[in-house]
């Protein structure tokens, strides 16, 4: 009788071991500035944030559209940092090329002391969609400090994955994000004139 059970307890934490071992590894992904020629030096300087994200992909998992009005969230898969920072520093990296200028930083906070612009971001749409796209759906403001006149516009882009797996994916948000911010830098510029 003892035997037979301490062969039961010997059979449950073999099949306990095999199941802990069989645990995927999770990978993590980070968004990146878009590669490309530098801008005319400038001496701007610009406050990039608050960005804000929608609730439903705010989180370290990244959360992938099934199905209309689906979604998954992939333990296993997930963002090396929440993604109100990093859409703000990838826009600021973006920034400092495409302004030409070294003065870009990010700022949570709404009120910035010394930047000559501020740009607050607001997705509306942040949709991960694996091997096929991702899509990008932000209303911005950029605001110039001397006189508090600003500009109020749209960005709505749809990045192609190049394959079905999650370095594309966030390969393809970042070049949304690329879109983003030559959006941004354009209204800059409109509000310099």
């Amino acid at each position: 009788m003892r035997r037979c059970a301490s062969l039961r307890t010997t059979c449950v934490l073999v099949i306990l071991a095999a199941g802990c071992a069989s645990t995927p590894e999770s990978r993590f992904y980070t968004l990146s500035a878009a590669p490309g020629p530098a801008a005319t030096p400038s001496g701007l300087s610009v406050a990039v944030g608050p960005v804000i994200v929608p609730a439903a992909v705010d989180r370290p998992q990244i959360v992938v559209t099934t199905g209309p009005n689906q979604v998954r969230l992939d333990e296993f898969n997930r963002w090396a940092s929440p993604l109100s920072n990093s859409i703000a520093r990838v826009v600021a990296e973006n920034l400092v090329a495409m302004l030409g200028t070294p003065r870009v930083t990010m700022s949570p906070q709404t009120l910035s002391a010394g930047a000559d612009y501020r740009a607050v971001i607001e997705v509306q749409q942040f949709e991960s969609a694996l091997g096929e796209a991702a899509t990008l759906d932000a209303v911005w403001t950029v605001t110039r400090a001397r006189d508090g006149k600003a500009q109020t516009a749209r960005t709505t882009v749809r990045e192609p994955a190049s394959a079905p797996a999650y370095d594309a994916l966030a390969a393809a948000h970042s070049r949304a994000l690329a879109r983003l911010s030559r959006d941004i830098a354009d209204g800059v510029r409109a509000l310099g004139n």
